[in-house]
């Protein structure tokens, strides 16, 4: 294996390959195959994993700390109190990154062992991954992966075709044509032929333009060009395609799929960045504290240690000594002892930031995840895929989020569409009614039932018997079965979807899944689309065979919007035609308007619940006319010169005067429980960003279906201009409009330098906007100006958009707002996304993993964000803040008595505490209350958090641990450590046993401070602690037991052999004298009565959501709490004016007609193509 870093080399500006010439290759040191993910080698892991730890400010403190601790003259504490924690925390971390290595090593090996064939010395070779190399020619075989970026020689299929599944690049099952050129295409499956192959490429250097590719090929003296239809892409899998051959253009690091996965960057949460300055601050304080006592000890050195060196001698090498010098200066000596001790304090009082702190975090951090993976509500029972938290450092960071940026496609839907209703001849069908015409609910019962028909699809399901009964039986209303009967032909007849039978199956690949539900459709209502030729199609009607000759094909594209054919039967020519409602609304003849009006009701029905609709026309042309119209037809398809402007020409001449017949309404099948999960999310506060590959009909169509977009909203405003002056003035537009609108209704906007909330009582606005417009919009001087407008608007949609441009919105948004961001995906193009963004969230399941692999936390449906954000991230941040706001407080309070004391041992660095005290302070005595606190708590249940999303507000505000919390924390522990000292100091200071013995002496008192310590600060975890278990119970009581239960076993001499620890006979004679349990619940009563008070009148008077949420919780039965209950959180603002909207969203694209018409993908002698399951094909760009 080769090592994980590489010399950087230098950059490339075009790549240059000779196919089959290895040494030529060689030359210009190109990245092989290798793919290497990890970290670490078993040789580098103990030097680079030190360093990488000992990077961070406070393991490098505690490791100067335990330095410090070995020079005697300084330390009054023995090392091993630094060296244990330390040695733990380094290994619980190096433990945890190996094992994640580990796992990134499992992953890479398996990938880079897969074997392929490649063409060796004239024969096929099985070679592993990592071994192929640029110009290496390689036969792939269906179902294949791709191996490397490929330049396509020659396939299996008629004219070189060949289908490919890019799930693993953009999360997308449906199939995509790619074609060779003739000239390669000729060498077929001939092995001498492909040895012989001696061809050069000259092409772009690697970059990670998914959707484009330039290049060219020269062989024998010719120059031929090379695009993205000639490539494929390493991820993708070969299907419906026996063999085909490629050459490796680029491998392994330099492939589009691992350029996309952007850099691999450390992420950490807010927490750990704030708790960065803190630690800062600490030192600072914890250094002012250690001067103030060594001021005093200076002070005191010099008017009272110089002269009582005969009863506390200094150290020899001290100046001033008076039994080695007595002509020694004081001055001298008390500054070398001031220095010594001021050393001293900082390894006495570092505990104010213990070592424990961060395994105690990481401790927490792992349970939570735990929490997490565990999650039974998260679990995907279909795919078996649980809920996994990749990560253990970033579980309190979900508590925060205030944007998350989704993908579409597999992300949002399913990718399936489904025929859900209709309009024909200005009657509405989709919706079960009974005899009497009272709706009726969806149940199986209300199913139609198409067994009559032989090729119907069990799969597909209509609930609304009428249109199937205006289908079969014509003689109640002829006019209408006419209509139904030309509506379903057309379906039938006016597509691209090649038919193919599977074990006498027939099924269909369909350029679009939109396509594939329309033909579908109408094969269940008895109009299957049978088999095409280049110039004719068959249908079979009612166990009727019905030839077609396709005449022409009217082709759709993103201008069009439509899509037409001209067919010829019976000497009748007809034209079938759908598309927009927009587009063929203004081609219809004048007598539709009947019709026309009572449809365009129905598609605003069909709208307003997230359909996607197309209409349907027809037109006859008689035979003149359409060969007047095919001579201008032919002149403008052989133009040299603007032959697509010609083409639109010809194309609107004909498409007049058409004849309504109905619209189709489908919908975008989205994963269960989105709609619910985004408004809920919304009331959270949570803004979604939705950055998709899909046009912009289709993303906003499905911004209608999944509650992203809603009819109460002032406006929804689309960004499409081409150039930087267009976009410009379409933000400013929109900008000048919001706020203009917003001060009509008195409402205060989301400012882009603010966080403060839009106003909820009106519907809020909506921003649209397309890729090539975001290339201007993301320039150094628009993208403020487009930041500010969307972060006015609730809801964002970026369509059309690239890979780098989703992870550069991320950016945007993350670099100039203090937000904290969320990227959730399912393919290879949302990988540099979900990198970039604070939390990354891939979506596992049947579209691949590579979204997955570089994901932070791996879901299998959307909809468990919802629970990973207001339950588990919410809790998470709860915990964390809870557990540090108490960690500071304790160690306040701990560490602050050594400073009280120091004024009344001359500030000579003696501790308060026995040195066994103080190394088991934070290591067991208040070690398992605090964890129990920081891993089991919870305010309220899951239940309620989902219910009431307004607990997640304080994420955002960031209002449970901040500046203001920690300062609050820390004068709280001081105070406490006041009442801590100078309580046992008064009542002690004159205080006699039973027996007349004086009980203050050091020990003594040290043993009282620190055992009112364990009491008080064991209570106060208590309080604190919401969520009670027996479990809590056993851990806060246990842990005051267990303390007196060692002190009396250690310091009596039943454990430890007297004479072995310093305090022997303490804990059993101060524990035998009243004044300690007077002094002790003194203490306690002093310490708690304010924190008391203060916690009552909070509640009591300034009440927050969360105490009326668990006033509720402890009224109300866990039963009766079900998720049924959300649906009273629908909207109660106003309609918006904006209430009629079109549906139209077609994922159709521009040239697959003309593939058809060609023949090229049609077999010769066989109609049917192969196939090896029902799927189907899309030229969409890969974006």
């Amino acid at each position: 294996m080769k090592p994980c870093w590489k010399k950087e080399k230098a950059v490339e500006t075009e790549r240059k390959i000779k196919a089959n010439d290895p040494t030529y290759n060689t030359s210009f040191k190109y990245s092989d195959n290798y793919i290497c993910t990890s970290k670490y080698k078993l040789y580098t892991f103990v030097p680079l994993n030190l360093f990488e730890q000992f990077r961070r400010i406070a393991n490098s403190y505690f490791l100067t700390l335990l330095i410090l601790q070995l020079i005697p003259p300084i330390s009054s504490l023995t090392p091993v109190t630094t060296i244990v924690p330390l040695v733990s925390v380094l290994a619980f971390t190096a433990l945890k990154d190996a094992f994640d290595d580990i796992l990134r090593h499992r992953s890479d090996n398996q990938v880079n062992n897969r074997l392929s064939t490649v063409l060796r010395n004239g024969t096929h070779v099985e070679e592993m991954w990592h071994k192929v190399v640029v110009g290496d020619i390689i036969k792939m075989e269906n179902n294949q992966f791709v191996a490397a970026d490929l330049f396509l020689l020659s396939t299996s299929e008629p004219n070189s075709l060949c289908y490919i599944e890019t799930a693993e690049l953009d999360g997308e099952t449906n199939l995509k044509v790619r074609q060779a050129l003739p000239e390669t295409a000729e060498m077929g499956n001939d092995v001498h032929q492909f040895s012989n192959f001696n061809a050069e490429i000259d092409c772009e250097a690697p970059n990670n333009r998914l959707s484009k590719f330039e290049g060219t090929m020269t062989w024998n003296g010719v120059k031929y060009s090379i695009d993205n239809d000639k490539v494929l892409l390493r991820g993708c899998v070969l299907r419906n395609t026996k063999w085909c051959y490629g050459l490796v253009i680029f491998a392994g690091q330099d492939t589009k799929l691992m350029m996309n996965s952007g850099k691999t960057k450390f992420k950490r949460t807010n927490i750990d960045r704030f708790m960065n300055t803190l630690i800062l601050g600490i030192f600072g304080f914890l250094a002012s504290v250690c001067l103030i006592c060594t001021i005093l000890c200076g002070v005191w050195e010099t008017s009272t240690g110089y002269i009582f060196q005969y009863y506390l001698p200094w150290e020899t090498f001290v100046p001033g000594n008076i039994l080695e010098d007595p002509s020694g200066a004081a001055a001298a000596g008390a500054t070398t002892i001031s220095v010594l001790t001021f050393l001293s304090y900082v390894i006495i009082l570092n505990t104010v930031v213990p070592i424990s702190l961060y395994v105690s975090v990481e401790v927490i951090r792992f349970s939570h995840s735990l929490w997490i993976n565990w999650d039974e509500k998260m679990y995907y029972a279909k795919t078996d895929t649980p809920a996994l938290a990749r990560t253990t450092t970033l579980n309190e960071e979900l508590g925060q989020i205030e944007y998350i940026f989704s993908d579409k496609t597999g992300t949002l839907t399913q990718n399936i569409m489904t025929f859900n209703k209709c309009s024909i001849n200005g009657m509405s069908y989709g919706d079960p009614s009974d005899s009497e015409g009272n709706p009726m609910e969806l149940l199986p019962q209300t199913r139609v039932d198409f067994s009559f028909n032989p090729l119907y699809e069990k799969s597909f399901e209509f609930y609304d018997n009428k249109l199937l009964t205006v289908i079969r039986s014509g003689e109640s209303n002829p006019q209408q079965h006419a209509c139904a009967s030309m509506f379903f032909k057309l379906l039938a007849l006016c597509h691209t979807v090649m038919p193919e039978v599977k074990d006498d199956i027939l099924e269909y690949q369909a350029q679009s899944p939109d396509e594939a539900a329309l033909v579908s459709a109408a094969r269940n209502f008895g109009f299957v689309f049978k088999s095409r030729t280049p110039s004719t199609i068959t249908i079979e009607v009612n166990g009727v065979e019905e030839v077609y000759e396709l005449l022409c094909i009217l082709d759709f594209n993103n201008v069009r919007k439509r899509m037409s054919v001209i067919l010829r039967r019976d000497k009748q020519i007809m034209l079938y035609c759908k598309g927009a409602d927009t587009t063929v609304y203004e081609r219809l003849d004048p007598a539709c308007q009947t019709v026309r009006d009572i449809t365009t009701t129905h598609l605003n029905e069909f709208a307003q619940i997230g359909l996607r609709t197309l209409c349907l026309a027809i037109k006859e042309i008689d035979e003149t006319t359409y060969n007047q119209w095919k001579k201008k037809h032919h002149e403008a398809s052989t133009a040299i010169q603007d032959r697509d402007d010609k083409l639109h020409e010809v194309y609107e001449e004909i498409e007049q005067n058409l004849m309504l017949i109905g619209a189709t309404a489908i919908e975008d099948k989205l994963q269960d429980g989105v709609p619910e999960t985004i408004a809920n999310l919304a009331l959270a506060g949570i803004k979604i960003w939705v950055l998709t590959g899909d046009k912009q009909e289709t993303a906003i169509n499905i911004g209608y279906s999944c509650k992203l977009l809603t009819e109460e909203m002032e406006e929804v405003f689309i960004v499409d201009g081409e150039t930087y002056e267009e976009v410009e003035k379409q933000l400013k537009t929109c900008n000048d409009k919001m706020d203009s609108i917003a001060s009509n209704n008195q409402i205060d906007l989301v400012s882009f330098t603010e966080g403060v909330d839009a106003g909820s009582a009106f519907g809020g606005f909506a921003l649209v906007i397309n890729g090539h417009s975001l290339v201007h919009g993301l320039t150094k001087n628009l993208e403020l100006v487009l930041l500010e407008a969307g972060c006015k608007c609730k809801a964002v949609i970026c369509c059309r958009v690239t890979p780098i441009q989703k992870a550069l919105v991320v950016d945007l948004v993350k670099q100039h707002k203090k937000s904290i961001t969320l990227a959730i995906g399912d393919g290879a193009n949302d990988v540099s996304m979900i990198k970039t963004a604070h939390i990354g969230v891939g979506i596992s399941g049947q579209e691949g993993m590579q979204a997955v692999l570089s994901s932070d936390f791996a879901l299998a449906q959307f909809r468990f964000l919802e629970r990973l954000l207001l339950v588990h991230g919410r809790w998470s941040y709860l915990r964390m803040c809870k557990f540090l706001k108490y960690f500071f407080y304790k160690n306040f309070a701990f560490t602050l008595c050594h400073f009280w004391f120091a004024f009344y041992c001359g500030s000579s660095a003696q501790t308060l505490y026995d040195p066994l005290f103080i190394s088991l302070y934070n290591l067991v005595f208040t070690s398992l209350p605090v964890l129990a606190l920081g891993i089991f708590d919870q305010d309220v249940n899951d239940e309620l958090s989902v219910r009431f999303p307004k607990l997640y507000t304080p994420g955002h505000l960031n209002l449970l641990f901040n500046t203001k919390v920690f300062l609050y924390s820390v004068i709280e522990g001081i105070l406490a450590s006041i009442a801590l000292f100078f309580i046992p100091y008064g009542a002690l200071s004159q205080s006699v046993n039973h027996n007349g013995r004086d009980i203050a002496d050091i020990q003594s008192f040290g043993y009282v401070v620190f055992s009112t310590l364990i009491v008080v600060m064991t209570i106060r975890v208590g309080m604190d602690m919401y969520y009670w278990t027996g479990l809590n119970h056993f851990v806060v009581w246990g842990s005051i037991v267990v303390f007196f239960c060692f002190a009396l076993f250690v310091y009596a001499g039943v454990l430890v052999p007297i004479g072995v620890v310093e305090y022997t006979g303490t804990a059993t004679f101060v524990m035998g004298s009243g004044i300690f349990w007077f002094t002790l619940l003194l203490t306690v009563i002093t310490v708690m009565i304010p924190i008391i008070v203060y916690r009552f009148y909070n509640i009591d008077i300034q009440c927050a959501l969360t105490d009326r949420v668990r006033l509720l919780q402890r009224t109300e039965k866990a039963s009766v709490i079900s998720r049924e209950m959300r649906s009273s959180r629908g909207s109660m603002t106003r309609r918006s004016q904006r209430s009629i909207r079109s549906g139209y969203a077609f994922s159709h694209e521009e040239g697959f007609g003309d593939l058809i018409t060609s023949g090229k993908n049609i077999p010769e002698g066989d109609v049917r193509l192969r196939g090896t399951r029902n799927s189907t094909v899309t030229e969409e760009e890969l974006v």
